[in-house]
């Protein structure tokens, strides 16, 4: 077996375990947060309950940015699985490291029951993550930090592994004939980032550009693109790393008359439609809305009888592939914002 459809199998296994695990129970969460998009139940802060065990307390602590809307699917998993759980979740973001370790801190002074945290930098974030780990609170890790996680005494990771996600990619441009790439980065100091964009160089084995821009200005975003494409169109293809950079990077292409075909690591429901209609070529999907729900979920195991999921090896949630062929299965999804 060759090519980018080898690696993703690599972990299909796990990939339908973690998928399988999710499937059970889901329902609608209100859950108290300090971050993301606002619900419509945060006025009580509470989960309602699924299930007849103790009101644990968790929180989650991302580095997701205003207007991210990758997040809002991670939240929307980890209420779900609040809800079930009988749990009070506690959601807060911060896309700056020391902030995002600080959030961390406050949870521990909490005294929570247990803590869902993701390691952009896992330097910065991680020894927040080990107080609360000598303070005997369980802590997963999600999203960002697989190979660093264990460092800091957290028991457990869900997300994927990013160099191999890029490095499939970068094997589907090359098979597809691409050999230029424009890889957009819009954090700087996000390892995770990085290790996507030197994955598809990795597979491609051509050409790979990094551009950083400013995710939080996706007017800036575009401007970036555009002004880049329109002095080097010899780019074949623009690789975002999120959907709303990947959307901003469609109209850069068309303003800068370019001809490069646009690619991006995960979606959301706009994205989907641009699949659908062939302005978005592919996307590299990771299951954020199953990230969340798993790590949540794998607390309450943990509080209840000290189990853990993945035996303390990192469950994957990713890599697949959304393109045209496939990208009906997942659209009501994406509407219903858990895709």
């Amino acid at each position: 077996m060759t090519g980018h459809t080898g690696l993703v199998k690599k972990f299909s296994k796990l990939y339908k375990v973690a998928a399988l695990t999710a499937a059970v129970g889901l329902t609608l969460a209100g859950c108290s947060s300090t971050g993301g998009a606002q619900r419509d139940s945060e006025a009580g802060g509470t989960g309602g309950g699924g299930v007849d065990t103790p009101r644990y307390v968790v929180a989650m602590v991302t580095h997701g940015a205003p207007g991210d809307t990758y997040w809002d699917l991670v939240r929307k998993g980890a209420e779900d699985a609040a809800k079930k759980d009988n749990i009070e979740l506690r959601y807060s973001s911060d896309p700056q490291a020391p902030n995002q370790a600080n959030l961390v801190r406050s949870a521990v002074d909490s005294n929570v029951d247990g803590i869902a945290v993701t390691l952009p930098n896992a330097e910065a974030i991680g020894p927040a993550a080990k107080l609360a780990t000598e303070a005997g609170i369980p802590v997963v890790g999600l999203n960002a930090g697989m190979k660093e996680y264990d460092k800091y005494g957290i028991t457990g990771f869900f997300g994927q592994d990013e160099t191999v996600a890029g490095t499939a990619a970068g094997e589907r441009l090359k098979e597809e004939g691409k050999s230029k790439v424009l890889c957009v980065i819009h954090e700087q100091g996000n390892s995770s980032q990085e290790a996507r964009c030197a994955g598809v160089k990795e597979g491609l084995q051509g050409e790979v550009e990094l551009l950083y821009v400013n995710g939080q200005d996706l007017t800036s975003v575009q401007s970036t693109i555009n002004s880049k494409l329109a002095q080097d169109k010899s780019f074949d293809t623009v690789f975002a790393l999120q959907a709303p950079v990947a959307m901003r990077a469609t109209e850069a292409v068309k303003q800068a008359g370019a001809k490069a075909q646009v690619v991006t690591f995960d979606t959301n429901a706009e994205l989907v439609d641009a699949i659908a209609d062939g302005r978005v070529a592919w996307a590299v999907d990771q299951q954020p809305y199953l990230q969340g729900y798993l790590a949540v979920d794998s607390l309450w195991v943990a509080k209840r009888n000290g189990g853990t999921f993945g035996g303390g090896q990192p469950v994957y949630t990713g890599p697949s592939f959304v393109d045209k062929d496939n990208v009906e299965k997942i659209a009501e999804a994406a509407k219903a914002g858990l895709r």
